[in-house]
């Protein structure tokens, strides 16, 4: 009896979730300048027709790198009962569990940005920290409250908190100071939301 292990070929989203691993270890190591489709195919064990069948080109492959990356990891907002605590508690969610993720965008994809002429607004877009999403489920839940008027939240004004919340990360690549969060919620976005209602009544 043969004591060599069996290989099992990997498909679908197996293979999927070992290549864009790969590319992520590869951007960390590397930086975007040296990261190549060839290098990711040997680290994930795999050829480049298969990773070009699925992303055109490098850049749509660092993408889906840093998606798959966040999304390993989505941060959900707690459901406290009252708007001000679900945004500040969403906020230093995102404060602990993405510094990492913020500090190695800015070490490794500067060439990034500057070579495919993405800013952050449209990385956010294709790459979601959760924040976005998370946001829309804690206001919905305030407009059921009545804490909320239906309809005065707009898209902008809901994105606003994790918005800040991440070009503070992004510029300082480490956590910041929970003050700056408390200032976020009720000077910015507490009175966007609600008209001035009072909220920061612990």
């Amino acid at each position: 009896m043969s004591t060599h292990p069996v290989r099992h070929r990997r498909r679908g989203a197996t293979l999927e979730a070992a290549i864009l691993d790969a590319a992520w270890e590869e951007i960390a190591e590397r930086g975007y300048t040296g990261f190549t489709v060839d290098a990711v195919a040997a680290r994930a064990g795999t050829s480049k027709a298969v990773l070009y069948r699925r992303w055109p080109d490098k850049p749509e492959l660092a993408r889906a790198a840093i998606a798959h990356l966040l999304a390993a990891d989505p941060v959900v907002a707690p459901d406290t009962g009252r708007l001000r605590d679900d945004v500040l508690g969403l906020l230093r969610r995102v404060n602990e569990r993405r510094v990492g993720v913020a500090a190695a965008l800015v070490a490794n994809l500067g060439d990034f940005y500057r070579d495919t002429g993405t800013d952050l607004g449209t990385l956010r877009d294709s790459a979601s920290t959760g924040g976005p999403s998370a946001m829309v489920a804690v206001v919905e839940r305030a407009v059921r409250r009545g804490e909320v008027e239906q309809g005065r939240v707009s898209e902008r004004i809901m994105r606003l908190p994790t918005d800040l919340l991440r070009m503070e990360l992004l510029l300082g690549a480490r956590e910041v100071d929970d003050a700056v969060l408390v200032e976020i919620v009720d000077t910015i976005f507490l009175p966007l939301a609600t008209g001035g209602r009072a909220q920061r009544t612990v």
